[in-house]
């Protein structure tokens, strides 16, 4: 079960659905209840340039995979079948193969991996692992579960389709018929290959505030 951490001292500013600014506050801190404040709100951390301080965001549209509208295709399927994924076995080294500064456009830096490491061990953050048949882990993702919540951070693969089948991992982890959303900040011609989809910003603060009551799921519950 994950430990609530003490609240934050900070106060995010309220979404103006009138607005499409999607940067609403620089600063504050990435300690575990403010990481968590941001996201029941609808809000996340990113750097705002490498190096830089800590934005909190709120895109407009907000990207979301839903749960019954994966798109596997016949070749993932068969990936799927060669490659063995595991739920919180190496929550570490995903992260740190995701903050690889090496990938073009990375954004996470130590305080981030420290701040969702420290989340991980509070319960909050997951990962799913892809390993090959030779037991190396070849591709992964991690994120933050709260409630009926998943929202996705980052993924990564160091084989053809693997983080593609972490996530269809995840989505059989999340599909258990209870009122959730995966929400994965942007769209990307990437991510919409796999059915995800742009939603008004307002739609997403309305399901997020009914999913987050949700229990979280079994697998993740017991890790």
């Amino acid at each position: 079960m994950a430990i609530e951490p003490p609240a934050s001292p900070w106060i995010f500013p309220p979404v103006d659905l009138d607005d499409d600014q999607e940067l609403l506050a620089v600063g504050a801190d990435l300690a575990p209840g403010t990481i968590l404040a941001a996201y029941r709100q609808g809000v996340f951390p990113m750097p705002v340039r490498d190096g830089g301080d800590i934005g909190w965001w709120s895109p407009e549209p907000r990207a979301v995979l839903p749960l019954n509208e994966l798109k596997i295709s016949k070749s993932l399927r068969r990936s799927c079948s060669r490659y063995t994924t595991t739920i919180d076995t190496a929550f570490d080294r995903v992260v740190e193969a995701c903050a690889d500064p090496n990938r073009p456009h990375g954004w996470i830096d130590d305080q981030i991996k420290r701040s969702y490491q420290e989340l991980h061990q509070l319960g909050w953050a997951h990962s799913v692992e892809t390993w090959d048949d030779g037991g190396a882990l070849v591709g992964g993702l991690y994120g933050v579960s709260i409630g009926g919540l998943f929202a996705g951070e980052s993924m990564f693969h160091h084989a053809t389709d693997a983080s593609k089948v972490a996530l269809v991992r995840l989505v059989e982890v999340l599909n258990d018929g209870q009122p959730r959303i995966l929400d994965v900040q942007w769209r990307t011609d990437h991510l919409a290959t796999l059915g995800v989809i742009s939603i008004r910003r307002a739609d997403y603060l309305d399901v997020l505030a009914a999913v987050l009551p949700t229990p979280l799921p079994d697998a993740f519950a017991t890790t």
